[in-house]
């Protein structure tokens, strides 16, 4: 491109600008050459950056200063050195040492610890008063002089690379404390002119450059006589973010919509349940581990819960009344029903459909993708609030077939090919399975969650007669993690505002 090209198309604060930089590299000194702001000389820089004309080299560096306490310490001398200078080796009140020390009683509790830790002092407690003397590593440390104080005597501010490491220890030690010291970050910015630069540098670029037609010039004829910047469609510009749904909203969304087009009709709940629909109606025992305040969420107060079902339910789990169970075998407690808890699963909406349904609605398709929790210990893999994508399809004519069916076609939708089934155990399904996915990318085979056929004693107490109810319920944060190539699971809930800007949409 010819020079005079690209000098047409500069803005008048490049224009400033670029002829200072020949002898000047700091922002302010620039701004103040040039007669601009620094903010307009900052922007004037990074667009001249944007077309070759100069380099920005930016180092940081972690600076070490004085705060307000830190500079009082420096002059008048640390707190807790005045304080062991008016102890004698008798024992003294914290008042009178107070008082000769000058000090307040925020700093003098503050130096009781120190100095504790340090073992330079001695306290006895008579009377509820404290008396206090100094110790031979009291006077020792006087003679020799607090490290703290020997920091606080630098020259400041002064660079982090230059602590010693003997230093280390007190400058960790300073920062605990209140107004001493500050660490902070500081940038140094470098400008060097390429060789473009200072050609284009070399130019006259005075002279009045129009950056805008206005009506005005218009109406008056003005712009015939004016030189106008050329529009430059090859500028860097700055990115755009657009407002858009989090970008694990979007991928519920369309988990959803795969379930509708399949023929399912959404389920919705509280989080919010007692434990008798949660556990118990899902033939869960009442003395199960997964009850215990280490796995679940308990809430104040007790349920009222529904005498019917509730009835049934406590048959089963007795005896296995009208099944071929003979049920757990203990005396049911409504106590233990009444708790109420955050829903440890979406399954807890299965059961209340369930109990909810006719013979005459049969068959019927419902799914759910809601949020659990348990109480996890947070780590890569594991949450203490999570989605589950849970669902039941309840028809005379089921099998396991048809269940494979549903969730191959689920997965096939979310980007998983293969999909297998081994035996597992659940205690609400009989048979359990496991379900797996072949994952594409790593060629191994991953596992994704439950499945299997509610047993009869979930269906019978619920429907009032038996029929084979389908059921699965898998964890959607694995599911969807893999698209963002996020291996870490906490990732999707961290309030990273460049993660969210620059994630990519969930297209499926």
């Amino acid at each position: 491109m010819d020079h005079r090209d690209l000098i047409a198309k500069l803005h008048p604060f490049e224009r400033q600008v670029l002829p200072v930089l020949r002898n000047y590299q700091e922002i302010s000194e620039i701004a103040q050459a040039a007669k601009v702001k620094d903010v307009e000389a900052m922007r004037a820089i990074q667009w001249l950056a944007n077309k070759g004309i100069l380099t920005i080299k930016i180092e940081k560096n972690k600076v070490i200063d004085l705060r307000e306490n830190g500079k009082k310490y420096k002059e008048e001398g640390l707190p807790e050195k005045r304080f062991l200078q008016v102890i004698s080796n008798e024992f003294k009140g914290l008042n009178i040492i107070v008082k000769k020390a000058k000090l307040n009683r925020e700093e003098a509790t503050a130096c009781i610890g120190l100095l504790k830790q340090k073992k330079a002092i001695e306290i006895q407690k008579a009377d509820d008063f404290l008396h206090i003397k100094i110790t031979e590593q009291g006077k020792d440390l006087l003679k020799k002089g607090f490290p703290e104080e020997n920091f606080l005597a630098k020259s400041f501010p002064f660079s982090l690379t230059e602590i010693e490491e003997k230093e280390k220890k007190v400058l960790e030690e300073l920062q605990k404390r209140k107004e001493i010291i500050a660490l902070e970050e500081k940038k140094k910015i470098t400008i060097d002119l390429t060789d473009l630069g200072k050609k284009l540098a070399s130019h006259d670029l005075r002279g009045e450059v129009i950056n805008r037609l206005t009506t005005g010039m218009l109406k008056t004829g003005e712009w015939k006589n004016k030189i106008f910047r050329a529009y430059d469609v090859e500028v860097n510009v700055p990115a755009k973010f657009p407002g858009k749904k989090h970008f694990v909203n979007q991928a519920i969304e369309d988990i959803k919509k795969i379930w509708l087009e399949m023929g399912f009709k959404e389920m919705t709940g509280n989080y919010v349940h007692s434990a008798f629909w949660d556990l118990d109606a899902l033939f869960v025992p009442q003395d199960h581990p997964a009850r215990e305040m280490q796995d679940t969420y308990y809430l104040e107060g007790s349920a009222e819960l529904p005498e019917k079902v509730l009835s049934e339910v406590k048959k089963v789990h007795e005896t296995g009344e009208g099944t071929a169970s003979s049920g757990w075998g203990y005396q049911y407690s409504h106590a233990e029903a009444a708790k109420i808890l955050l829903r440890t699963h979406t399954t807890v909406l299965s059961a209340i459909t369930l109990a909810a349904l006719k013979r005459e609605d049969l068959p019927a398709k419902f799914f759910v993708v809601g949020k659990v929790f348990r109480n996890e210990t947070l780590d890569w893999k594991h949450l203490f609030e999570f989605y589950q994508v849970d669902g039941i399809v309840i028809d005379p004519d089921a099998n396991l077939q048809h269940l494979k069916g549903y969730l191959t076609q689920f997965y096939k939708k979310m980007g998983y090919l293969k999909v297998r089934m081994r035996p597992g155990f659940f205690p609400y399904v009989e048979p359990g399975l496991e379900v797996d996915v072949f994952h594409p990318l790593r060629k191994e085979w991953v596992e994704l969650g439950g499945a299997g056929i509610f047993r009869p004693e979930v269906t019978k107490p619920l429907l009032g007669f038996e029929c084979p109810v389908l059921a699965w319920g898998q964890g959607m944060e694995r599911i969807i993690a893999e698209y963002w190539k996020i291996n870490d699971i906490r990732e999707l809930n961290q309030n990273n505002v460049k993660q969210l800007r620059e994630q990519k949409i969930w297209l499926k």
